[in-house]
């Protein structure tokens, strides 16, 4: 190593980089690839020689739109770019708002590379070194891994690319998903050339030689980089696997993977023209995870909060889903609810869900939980009028709880009864008129149209394109399907339909002393058919086929004034019926813009793409987050409940608990 003084300092210089002797004509390729060539190769040569594609910001645009499509990728999913290579889509990910996004590589170059781009952008993304046999990742660490631009089957044998499939397995959580991004083997192995050279700069160019290994199963390459003054830069060989879908559909299957599909093809563009190799054609592969949660790291004790989770029970049918049972939708939903309680710090959660066994289960772990988190909206054994049993269960057993109280789920399960409630506040409701079992028929005092709804139930069940009535035949034929088809032999509220805006409100907190009032989200029926009626009902939750299917919750645009009164009324509400922790409250305007209540839902959907989510979602809460929000509230509030007094938190704690969530 020599010296030299620049500007009064010392500068170190590196000795110059050895001449790279190239071997000539060789007769068989693949007898020179190292076994573990990967480890060399992907260097500051690389990125010239197929800097086409890994540094075209176009092509890294286009690929990331098509993979979060694809995935359907939420914000806050965690998100795992295994064989990240200098991070181009977990960068463009990271610059797209995706908030848990890491990148892990064998490459010191192109991993250093990634930080210091990640650095000069100001993204909030991690970069890790090491292999991807043995990721350095405990179980159910990912929602999603990605593995991108061909970089699957390196490996020397099929054996080390299992190993990868199962360290995948391994950290994604349950119903987590992988995306594979790799080479189609069988069209390359037709259509690879054997021999090409081009200029990748003014002053390197590569030239290549390609053929198929003695056993078919993979291309190997030799690329020979020249710098037209220094000579030959690099001479390097290498071998990547061709897997076929139906190979590689097996390889994912032997591995634990269900659900695998090939979802869309590749064909990269190249600015120059470039000879793209192994990336010129590449199959899209997904597949899911379907486990068991790995034991919790969190165990009870040393200030660590225990929680149960009371839920449905999945087992059990429940007549307000579509096929009345829990769908692998739901078991994906309580699987992305498991994710995001298992990234809070300082609780352990456990899971109750069989419902012939709740009671001896609650009486059983009673002594070592400090309060339950009810997310048991389905009902006691899934029946929908049974909500309020949960609750009135757990004060009988002296445990604490999150949500409203039976009283108030009872209140709120009546719509008619909300209406009064509203109507003695001073809240505005819609006009509506109220219809018996028993009556064949009743005094019509609205105009139409209206709209008919069950006076009991929620989640939209009976309430279709359908209960929107334009005259007195649509409105008999309206109630006749809600009797038949749903089996409904209650009461059924008429209402005028209201053709403003359709309106979400949350509350997370316990008015009037602390509480949160979340942004207010409209419905954007914008990709709805013209002629179908603007409603949320049945079609818009359940039924992933409809057009309602297609609506998508927004912020709100409203009037000060009005967005201050709708706050203000909400609140009322929220007391009156005697909500707890969390609410959502819909509203509807008129059409000269006077809004009006619709109903109340205390323990609203609590599911990571629900309407309390979305609004979370907009105040900049995570799900993680909004679930927090939600079980420190309650923690505030039982606290302070001297009837829980050397209950929560085995008594003595409860204060430095409420401290610490505030």
């Amino acid at each position: 190593m020599t010296e030299q003084l620049t500007n009064g300092k010392i500068r170190k210089n590196k000795p110059p980089s050895p001449p790279v002797r190239p071997l000539g004509p060789v007769p068989n390729l693949e007898d020179h690839v190292p076994p573990d060539w990967w480890r060399r190769i992907f260097n500051s040569v690389y990125l010239k020689t197929d800097s086409d594609v890994v540094c075209d910001p176009n092509i890294t645009r286009h690929e990331v739109d098509l993979f979060v499509s694809t995935l359907n990728l939420q914000s806050d999913d965690r998100i795992l770019d295994l064989c990240c290579g200098q991070g181009r889509h977990t960068l463009e990910l990271a610059g797209r708002g995706f908030i848990n996004v890491e990148g892990f590589d064998r490459s010191h170059y192109l991993i250093q590379k990634a930080r210091g781009t990640a650095r000069a952008s100001n993204l909030r993304c991690r970069f890790r070194e090491g292999d991807a046999r043995k990721l350095p990742y405990n179980p159910d660490s990912f929602d999603v891994v990605l593995m991108l631009g061909n970089s699957f089957g390196y490996f020397e044998t099929v054996h080390d690319d299992a190993r990868v499939l199962r360290e995948i397995f391994r950290v994604l959580r349950p119903s987590g998903r992988l995306l594979l991004d790799v080479a189609d083997g069988e069209w390359l192995k037709a259509n690879f050339e054997p021999r090409s050279w081009e200029w990748l700069d003014k002053k390197h160019f590569v030239c290549r030689e390609r053929t198929l290994s003695a056993d078919g199963q993979r291309l190997i390459s030799r690329e020979v980089v020249t710098h037209v003054e220094k000579g030959v830069v690099a001479d390097q060989f290498y071998a990547e696997r061709l897997y076929t879908r139906d190979h590689l559909a097996g390889l994912l299957s032997a591995s634990g993977f269900l659900e695998v599909q090939f979802n869309a093809e590749i064909q990269t563009d190249s600015a120059r023209n470039q000879d793209l190799g192994m990336m010129g054609r590449r199959i899209i592969a997904t597949a899911a995870v379907r486990k068991e949660w790995a034991a919790s790291r969190n165990r009870p004790g040393n200030g660590m909060r225990h929680v149960v989770v009371i839920q449905g029970d999945p087992d059990r049918p429940d007549r307000l889903k579509p096929d009345a049972r829990f769908d692998k939708d739901d078991i994906e939903t309580i699987d992305r609810l498991k994710s995001a309680l298992q990234q809070m710090d300082g609780y352990h959660f456990t899971y109750l869900d069989n419902h012939a066994t709740l009671i001896d289960d609650l009486r059983r772990l009673k002594p070592r939980f400090d309060y339950a988190f009810n997310l048991c909206d389905e009902g006691f054994n899934n029946e929908a009028r049974k909500e309020l049993h949960v609750p009135a269960l757990l004060e009988q057993l002296g445990v604490p709880y999150t949500g409203g109280g039976p009283q108030c789920l009872a209140y709120c399960y009546d719509k008619a009864l909300v209406r009064g409630v509203a109507q003695q506040l001073g809240v505005p409701v819609p006009r509506g008129i109220f219809v018996k079992p028993e009556d064949t028929t009743f005094d019509m005092t609205l105009s139409f149209p209206v709209i008919v709804k069950p006076n009991f139930g929620d989640s939209s069940f009976g309430i279709t394109a359908r209960s929107v009535a334009d005259d007195y035949g649509e409105l008999l034929s309206a109630i006749a399907e809600i009797r038949s088809q749903f089996g409904y032999e209650k009461p059924i509220l008429v209402e005028e339909f209201l053709t403003g805006e359709d309106l979400s409100v949350g509350i997370v907190g316990n008015p009037p002393s602390s509480y949160t009032a979340l942004p207010i989200t409209r419905e954007d029926y914008s990709a709805l058919p013209v002629e179908l009626p603007r409603i949320c009902g049945y079609e818009a939750k359940w039924l992933p086929d409809s057009p309602y299917w297609n609506i998508k919750s927004v912020r709100a645009d409203l009037p000060t004034k009005i967005e201050e009164d709708i706050v203000e009324w909400c609140l009322r509400m929220f007391e009156r019926l005697e909500c707890r922790d969390y609410a959502r409250l819909d509203w509807r305007l008129d059409a000269n813009g006077n809004p009006k209540l619709l109903e109340v839902n205390p323990n609203p959907g609590w599911c990571w793409d629900g309407h309390l989510a979305k609004m979370a979602g907009i105040a900049g809460w995570s799900y993680s987050e909004m679930l927090a929000n939600i079980l420190r509230a309650a923690e505030r509030r039982i606290a302070n409940d001297p009837s829980f007094a050397g209950v929560f938190l085995n008594g003595d704690t409860a204060r430095q608990a409420v401290t610490a969530a505030s």
